[in-house]
C-alpha cells in the first residue's frame, strides 16, 4: 500500500498533485521537459507533499492551494535528488538509472536548478509571504546541510551531533516546511503551526536515521539503490558512527580506514561488525524515539482522519524496509 492510499479523502487530492506536477513540466527546452519527467515519475512515494495535504486537512483548510502546495515540496525535493545524485556520482535510485547516469552530470544540475526556479514561479502565484519564507529558508538550510555532509565525507571522526546536524538539514527540514505550511495556508492558530513543524523535524530525522540502517540491512531490490552506497561514498553515518565508539580497537581501525578509502572492498566485515556491536538496534532506537516526539506534536490538533494518518506515517516510517 502506498502511503496516500491510507486515507480515502486524500487519494483524489493526490491524484490532483500528481496531475499538477505532470502539467508544470513543460519548458521550451525538450531535454528540459525530458528529464524532468524521467526523475518525477521514476516511481518515489511522494511523502513529502502528501504531508503538505494531510497537514492542511489536519487544520481544516478547504481552499485548493495545497495542490499547488504540495507540487511546490516535490519539485524542490526533486531537485535535491538530481543534485545529491551528481555530487554522490550515484548510478541507481529508486531501482532505476540516475539522471545523471542517463544524460551526464550538467544536464542533471542544470535541470534540478530549473525545478528550483519552477517551485518559485509557483509559490508566486500562491502568493503567501509567510509561506515563502518558510520554503525560501527550507532550501537555504537543505544547501548548507548537502555541503556539511560534504565536509564530513571521509572524516571518520565525524560525532554523533556533527551527523545529527547534517540530517535535520538535509533530510528532517523539507519534512518540517511541508507540514508546516500546509497549516499556515490553513491560517492555523499558531501552536498548531509550531506542531506540525515540530512534526514534520521528528519525522524526518525518524525516516532518515531509518534509511541509515537499511544502507546495511536491505538488499537492492529493496532499496532500489545500491547496498553500501554510504560506506562506498565515506559517508560516516549514525550506525558506523555508533559502531566505532563499542567496537574493539582492531575493528574500530577498519571502520576509521574504510570511511577515510570510501569503496566497497571491505564492505562485509563492515556490516558485521556494524551488526555485532549493537549499532543497527541503537540506530532503530533513535528513530522510534524521533517518531514518538513526533506523534506526540501531533496532541495540539483537533481529533481527525488526517491526524490519524499522520500518527500512523509515523509508525509506518520507522517500520518500514524500503
Amino acid at each position: 500500500m502506498q502511503p496516500y492510499q491510507l486515507n480515502p479523502a486524500i487519494e483524489p487530492q493526490f491524484a490532483s498533485v500528481n496531475d499538477y506536477i505532470i502539467n508544470h513540466l513543460g519548458s521550451n527546452v525538450p531535454l528540459v521537459e525530458k528529464i524532468g519527467h524521467y526523475i518525477v515519475e521514476s516511481g518515489g512515494k511522494r511523502l513529502r507533499p502528501l504531508l503538505v495535504l494531510l497537514a492542511a486537512n489536519a487544520c481544516q483548510y478547504s481552499g485548493k492551494h495545497h495542490i499547488s502546495l504540495s507540487a511546490v515540496i516535490e519539485f524542490i525535493h526533486t531537485a535535491t535528488l538530481l543534485h545529491d545524485d551528481v555530487v554522490d556520482n550515484s548510478d541507481l535510485r529508486r531501482g532505476k538509472d540516475t539522471a545523471n547516469a542517463k544524460w551526464g552530470n550538467a544536464p542533471s544540475v542544470l535541470v534540478g536548478d530549473f525545478l528550483y526556479s519552477r517551485a518559485f514561479q509557483i509559490m508566486v502565484e500562491i502568493g503567501s509571504m509567510p509561506i515563502m519564507a518558510v520554503i525560501s529558508n527550507a532550501t537555504n538550510v537543505i544547501a548548507e546541510g548537502e555541503v556539511l555532509q560534504l565536509l564530513n565525507c571521509r572524516n571518520p571522526d565525524t560525532t554523533e551531533d556533527a551527523y545529527m546536524q547534517v540530517i535535520i538539514g538535509k533530510t528532517a527540514m523539507l519534512f518540517e516546511a511541508a507540514t508546516e505550511v500546509g497549516a499556515i495556508l490553513a491560517n492555523a492558530p499558531k501552536e498548531q503551526q509550531e506542531a506540525l513543524r515540530n512534526y514534520g523535524r521528528h519525522l524526518g530525522i525518524a525516516f532518515q536515521l531509518v534509511d541509515d540502517v537499511m544502507d546495511y540491512l536491505s538488499t537492492a531490490e529493496e532499496m532500489g539503490k545500491n547496498v553500501g552506497d554510504d560506506l562506498a561514498e565515506g559517508k560516516p553515518t549514525l550506525p558506523l558512527i555508533q559502531a566505532m565508539k563499542a567496537a574493539s580497537e582492531e575493528d574500530r581501525q577498519l571502520i576509521r580506514k574504510t570511511i577515510r578509502k570510501g569503496g566497497l572492498d571491505d564492505l562485509k566485515p563492515v556490516i558485521e561488525i556494524v551488526r555485532q556491536t549493537g549499532a543497527i538496534e541503537y540506530t532503530q532506537e533513535k528513530a522510534l524515539a524521533q517518531a514518538d516526539l513526533a506523534i506526540a506534536a501531533l496532541a495540539a490538533l483537533p481529533e481527525s482522519s488526517f491526524k490519524e494518518t499522520l500518527t500512523l506515517l509515523a509508525h509506518i516510517a520507522v517500520n518500514r524496509n524500503a
